[in-house]
Order: C-alpha cells, then structure tokens, then sequence
C-alpha cells in the first residue's frame, strides 16, 4: 500500500502544476472591495504586471513540464523524439537530457496505471537508457 500512496504522490507532483498552469487559475478575478455598488472593477493578470518569477524559469523546467503535458495528450515517443530534436537544437540542454528522460519515463509509467512494460515499449536511444531507468526506478 506504501508504494501506491508514494506512486499516486509522484502522480499528483508532476501533473498538479501543469494543470494549474493550464488551467489559467490567475485568468479573472473579481475585487468586491474596491467600491461597494461597482461591479465594473476586475483584478486581471497581464504579461505587463505578472510577476516575472514565473517568467524566469529555467528553459530545461519549461522545457520538462512542455514534454510532459505533451507525453499526457499525445504519447511518450512525441515527447521523446521532442527531446531529442531540442537538445539537438540547443546544444545548452543536453546536460539536462538526462533528468527530463527519467521524468518522462516515471511519468510514462504513471499514464498508463503502473504498466511499465507498456511505457518501456516506447523507449528509445534518447539520452543513453535514461527513459528506461526513469520507467524501472518506478518499480
């Protein structure tokens, strides 16, 4: 039963921010102190006023929580093959490859209910074996 608590921890830790994000939480909110009787005051976040912590986020975490909404819509290979062809592009990401192929492999696993031989089937030479190891840690 541990393993199923900490699995379905792991779960929540890698999906949780990537639907909050993607649910615009920040979208619209309404500021009911501003002036009673005015229903006209609206509290929005812009690119102008956002704050810019969220903005100075590492390019390999942008790049790591992108791969891993895309391996939840799509499949891990898309998200392996995208790995391949940024770090190919941007030679600054390989030292990275890495961490983000065990993440896409943990989370491969996740997606498809604790499965790994199906996850392991879309394993491929990205980044030496680390998909693999990120799907066998896992266990």
């Amino acid at each position: 039963m541990n393993s199923a608590a900490r699995r379905i921890g792991r779960t929540l830790a890698l999906v949780l921010p990537v639907v909050l994000v993607l649910s615009g939480t920040l979208a619209v909110t309404r500021v009911p102190w501003a002036s009673p009787g005015t229903d006209s005051q609206m509290l929005t976040a812009s690119s102008e006023n956002a704050s810019t912590k969220a903005g100075s986020r590492a390019p390999q975490d942008v790049l790591r929580d992108r791969l891993l909404v895309e391996l939840q819509e799509k499949n891990p290979g898309v998200a392996l093959t995208h790995l391949q062809e940024e770090t190919t592009k941007r030679p600054s990401l390989a030292k990275h490859c890495v961490a983000i192929a065990r993440a896409l492999g943990r989370a491969a696993v996740a997606k498809y209910g604790g499965a790994a031989h199906r996850a392991q089937a879309w394993s491929r030479p990205v980044c030496d074996t680390s998909f693999a190891t990120g799907v066998a840690s896992v266990q």
